[in-house]
Order: structure tokens, then sequence, then C-alpha cells
């Protein structure tokens, strides 16, 4: 069914589970990353916020900072990104950090290019054409997508969902097992 509304430009590739993570250089908060290079032998939940300094961004990055420890004894390093600058992102990880007590003791990716977010299908033209939705990329140890999530601007996401979804791939892939539901 062909959708009208929607060039082929606009048609935006999203990387799919079993994908090697595409890759990519950036700068961040903690200095230049390349993908590839990024967290060896460690696993990595990418993910995407529409702005900084809003109130469910700044939820959600206090949230993965918090419990930063858990995902740490996961073997796992996090990886932000949104569309706004490195002097954004620095005086919202300040501004937070002053007023709040939590720091974003993780890697912010500044993707005022809108690179990173196009080439891992973060703008969703239907939703934003200049804002990342809040995308999440579970990417394993050997930089293979294991398990994508989506939500749309206005939905803050679940951290003990992705804590568990990171502990199951993680248990699946010792045991050889199929994880159940709610485990």
């Amino acid at each position: 069914m062909e959708n009208s509304n929607v060039t082929p430009e606009q048609i935006i590739s999203m990387p799919r589970i079993g994908d090697t993570a595409p890759d990519f250089t950036a700068v961040t908060t903690k200095g230049n990353i390349k993908m590839s290079d990024f967290a060896k032998d460690k696993w990595i939940v990418m993910f995407s916020h529409p702005a900084d300094f809003t109130p469910v961004c700044t939820t959600e990055m206090s949230g993965f900072a918090e419990r930063k420890p858990e995902f740490d004894a996961l073997n796992t390093e996090l990886l932000g990104l949104s569309i706004d600058s490195i002097h954004a992102h620095l005086g919202w990880v300040q501004n937070v950090r002053e007023n709040t007590g939590v720091y974003f003791d993780f890697p912010i990716i500044a993707d005022i290019d809108m690179k990173v977010s196009k080439l891992y299908g973060m703008l969703q033209p239907n939703e934003s054409e200049t804002a990342a939705v809040r995308a999440v990329f579970f990417i394993d140890p050997s930089k293979k997508i294991r398990l994508v999530m989506y939500y749309p601007l206005n939905v803050g996401r679940n951290m003990d969902e992705i804590l568990r979804a990171l502990d199951a791939l993680q248990m699946s892939d010792k045991h050889k097992v199929a994880m159940p539901l709610d485990w």
C-alpha cells in the first residue's frame, strides 16, 4: 500500500534486529567517539531524546543516570543522543547536576547535523523532522543490534523494562534459552 504523503527522499531506513550497528564518529559530552571502537567488549544501550532542557527528557536522562550502576553490573555502556549542540548538552548536564545532584555520567552525542539520527532512523517525519523520537538500541559486544524500541515524542520510557530486556538478552545468550513473559 502506497502512502501518497511520503516521498522516496523521506523514507528513512531503520536498522533492524541482527544488523551490524551503523558506524559513525560523533562529538559527545565525553569527547569524540567512533561507534565501532566505543565500549569494546561491552553491551551498549544507545538512546535518543527529543530535546535538552525539557521535562520528560530530563526525567529519562536522570533515570538512566540514577540507574547507571545497574547497567554497569550488566557490562553495559550508556550512550545518549539528541539533535542539540554540544554546548546545549554541557549546559543541560551542568544545570541538572546543580539543581538535582544527578550527574549524567555517560556520553551524550551532539547530533546537530542529524547524521546519526538519520542513520538510525530516529527522525520520523510523521512525528517530527527536527527532533529525534525516543529510540532505544540494544547493541551487543560484537556491535549487532539485538533489540530496538521506539516511543513517540510525548511518551517517556520505562527504565524497568529497559533493564529487564537487557538482562533477558544477556541471560538468553548465556544459557541458550528463550525468556518467557515477564521474566
